[in-house]
């Protein structure tokens, strides 16, 4: 698994518990240092060894967890890349949930080296959307259920959110747009600021 992601564990459970706690992490979940390296590759068997040792800690079910880290690689300051990239995906809520499906390409062309699970977007008949992961991550459904949350708040939409379940090493998302503008989301310019 790429080292961004393990990183961004690390980074997620450093901000809101601390380093020390963070060792307790690392031994339990049988590595051999403390600190991810963003730009390596890990074996694939680390992350959720990683994310049993950080639930064991917490004593907080996965599910939680990976929610948690999900907000928090939109809504921490220091993650205004990530939030940058999900942005470009349209002007309105409505928009970004439409360019779901190019999000793992739109990611490559940031960083080639990180592949993401491939999302399928799909509108019901009743106005409502289904969100489809897949992922050999466990909970990976619950992570884009965080990302989807904190979209929602940065756009100002008022959504409703439920994880329908896993099936087949996929994960499945139900979306309910209550309103698009319910509230003033937050300022977003195209351009970087020097």
């Amino acid at each position: 698994m790429h080292g961004l992601i393990n990183r961004s564990i690390q980074n997620y459970f450093c901000a809101n518990y601390g380093q020390r706690l963070w060792a307790d992490v690392a031994a339990r979940a049988g590595l051999d240092f403390t600190e991810f390296e963003a730009m390596l590759t890990y074996p694939d068997h680390v992350t959720p060894a990683v994310l049993e040792a950080v639930c064991a800690v917490l004593d907080r079910p996965r599910a939680e967890v990976m929610e948690d880290v999900g907000t928090f690689l939109v809504a921490q300051p220091g993650y205004e890349a990530v939030r940058r990239l999900l942005r470009f995906g349209g002007v309105s809520f409505s928009d970004f949930l439409q360019s779901l499906d190019d999000l793992p390409d739109r990611t490559r062309l940031a960083l080639s080296e990180l592949h993401l699970p491939p999302v399928e977007l799909r509108e019901d008949p009743d106005g409502q959307y289904s969100l489809i992961c897949e992922a050999p991550l466990v909970g990976y459904g619950y992570l884009m259920m965080g990302v989807l949350r904190a979209m929602a708040d940065d756009y100002g939409a008022l959504v409703l959110l439920e994880h329908c379940g896993r099936s087949e090493g996929a994960e499945a998302l139900k979306i309910i747009l209550v309103e698009a503008e319910f509230s003033e989301g937050r300022r977003f310019e195209l351009g970087a600021r020097a």
